[in-house]
């Protein structure tokens, strides 16, 4: 019988799951981030993943991974470096061991390591942990391909389907170093392979031959660790990823304002996953069609606005270039349409699977003429149900459309989300026509004090009208080419979004007495936070302040960044945030910080720069 290990409790552990694309790193970090969620631990994940669609087996550039940040309490990032690497071959080894802590422990298949996979990632020589300069005390070597075929050799399965299960070996070895209950994993693999039972009896049997190899031979480890949750809020929570957040904001939105939904889409990365989770959900009375282009996802949404619908279309940066002229018919229609950007990696292809924040401009200015539209970006990945319901709101009680930008990282990222109830979310009332207008109805009759024009669905006795991509008069709906009616549009379609109400810019820190103010928008917000923490621990006087809502800027916002000496504002990307607000903002000089790498910002990074920053 093993000797029994000490259990240390952990505040807080990163593990990196890597290996070739097709080894299934994404479900094993999945399966483990949800077990942990379940539990009750806050969690933020980083799935990295290559562009190709299968790049050669064992090579340099097909390495996917899976980060997972767990923690005690709240969790904002995915972490900088991991405390447990897993290392599925050669190559993952020698790309992924930059992100490892100089301590961190790492479990490698042995079997991968063979003489042709170390030249595919090339190594020099049969050492490849010498020549990497790692402490091969830090290392459990274990044959994991072979102890998988051995696991599952009267399974009946072949040698391909055999060596797919390697995955599930991992992830029952880094389940029994974190104490992890595998019944939770076990209920995850019978409900994903439902269809399937033999397949996920199969899945749990490796799972538990991989904890029980790390029972039985504590190899390289001098303890196994638990972490604790510290603060448990009652109620149903998920491990949940930003784009499965987005469609269920779309269905709750709907919901509440008593609408079918509609999404017009293409598939794009990394948007598509909003158009599958979509899909799934007939029964909830949402229509989803896969369009043939990306002008035909909006215009048919823009259609289905018109017809009385929630309408959404999703895409990403390419695809927003796309539908521009269908984004402006919505604009002077004034049609409540969603248009959510999950932002990647540009110009053109650009990197489709790395994130950036790059389409902030093309968001806010990117169409033709005078065309206003609200903008808002979401913080994290469970972030983006509360900011898709809040567009959803905006445009059906505004009649505008609106974007709503995200990004690679909280798209496929995911969090602990707790679910919230249909009664707790705020109402939505569409600006629809009142009995009183019936037969007197001209489409651009507008409330005073908003600017909003009143909603008549097509079929409605007595508010017949036409809408179209020319300009109307603001009076009778007919065209017009008058000068001062088109300058009076413009400007009360530029009202209309102005006035609308968003929350007030929050600060968090030393809000009162801070030498230095962070300011991001959008999912740099748990990287900017925990810099902001880290700094505070070091002694500095420091503050943060993120947007969320970006068209119409908070009303308090001039105040936020004019209270402080020294503001830096940084993004991934070359100033985007930073040009607008110097132009919103009079006499607003920030410092900067900007990155284009695809990554996520590394928080280490950013306490250096703003180190800096404080001592100028």
């Amino acid at each position: 019988m093993a000797e029994q290990l000490e259990v240390k409790e952990l505040d807080q552990v990163v593990v990196r799951f890597s290996g070739d694309s097709g080894d299934g790193m994404q479900l094993a970090g999945n399966i483990f981030s949800t077990v942990s969620a379940t539990v009750g631990n806050g969690i933020s994940t980083f799935p990295d993943y290559p562009a190709d669609i299968r790049a050669p087996q064992g090579s340099l550039t097909g390495v996917s991974g899976f980060q997972v940040h767990i923690g005690a309490g709240k969790v904002y990032t995915p972490g900088d470096l991991c405390d447990v690497l897993v290392a599925m071959n050669a190559a993952a080894l020698k790309t992924q061991y930059k992100y490892a802590k100089p301590q961190a422990t790492i479990i490698i298949d042995t079997d991968s390591f063979g003489e042709n996979d170390l030249k595919k990632a090339a190594f020099q020589t049969a050492d490849y942990l010498g020549e990497m300069n790692i402490d091969p005390d830090r290392v459990i070597q274990c044959p994991l391909t072979q102890m998988v075929k051995d696991c599952l050799k009267d399974s009946g399965m072949d040698n391909k389907a055999i060596l797919k299960c390697r995955n599930m070996f991992a992830l029952g070895l880094v389940c029994w170093l974190f104490n992890r209950d595998l019944a939770l994993v076990n209920n995850f693999l019978r409900e994903k392979f439902a269809k399937k039972p033999q397949i996920a009896e199969n899945n749990i049997k490796v799972v538990q031959a991989g904890y029980d190899y790390g029972h039985n031979t504590h190899s390289s480890v001098p303890a196994t660790y638990r972490i604790e949750s510290r603060e448990k809020v009652p109620g149903r929570y998920m491990d949940i990823t930003g784009n499965k957040a987005t469609a269920y904001g779309l269905i709750a939105a709907a919901e509440k304002a008593g609408l079918k939904l509609f999404l017009g889409s293409y598939p794009i990365t990394p948007a598509t996953d909003i158009l599958h989770e979509l899909s799934k959900h007939k029964s909830l009375g949402v229509i989803t069609v896969q369009c043939e282009d990306e002008i035909s996802g909006c215009a048919s949404a823009v259609g289905a606005s018109f017809a009385g619908a929630l309408a959404a279309t999703s895409t990403s940066g390419p695809g927003v270039c796309l539908k521009s002229e269908a984004m402006n018919l919505a604009v002077i229609d004034e049609l409540p349409l969603l248009i959510i950007d999950v932002q990647r990696g540009g110009p053109s292809t650009g990197l489709p699977t790395k994130s950036e924040q790059t389409d902030l401009l093309q968001a806010l200015y990117g169409r033709n003429g005078e065309s206003p539209m609200p903008v808002i970006a979401a913080l994290s990945p469970t972030d983006c149900f509360d900011a898709v319901y809040q567009a959803a709101k905006i445009a059906l009680e505004h009649l505008t459309p609106v974007i709503l930008l995200t990004d690679a990282f909280v798209a496929n990222g995911s969090g602990a989300w707790k679910l919230p109830t249909i009664d707790e979310l705020p109402a939505i009332r569409p600006h629809y026509v009142t009995p009183e207008m019936k037969g007197n109805y001209t489409p651009y009759f507008r409330d005073e004090e908003t600017k909003v024009r009143y909603w008549a669905i097509p079929g409605q006795e007595g508010y017949t009208h036409i809408l179209g991509g020319l300009e109307k008069d603001g009076k009778t709906g007919a065209i017009s080419t008058d000068p001062e009616n088109h300058d009076l549009m413009c400007r009360l379609r530029a009202e209309k979004v102005a006035k609308i109400q968003v929350p007030d810019l929050e600060v968090a820190g030393d809000v009162e007495d801070a030498d230095l103010l962070i300011v991001g928008f959008g999912s740099t917000y748990g990287h900017l936070v925990s810099a902001m923490e880290e700094l505070r621990q070091k002694g500095h006087k420091v503050a943060q302040a993120q947007f969320k809502f970006i068209n119409p800027l908070p009303k308090n916002t001039a105040d936020v960044l004019k209270k402080y000496n020294k503001v830096v504002v940084a993004e991934q990307n070359l100033g985007q945030l930073a040009i607008y607000l110097r132009g919103k903002v009079d006499g607003f000089v920030p410092y900067q910080f900007n990155q284009v790498k695809g990554q996520p910002f590394v928080v280490s990074e950013l306490v250096k720069a703003f180190e800096e920053i404080l001592q100028k």
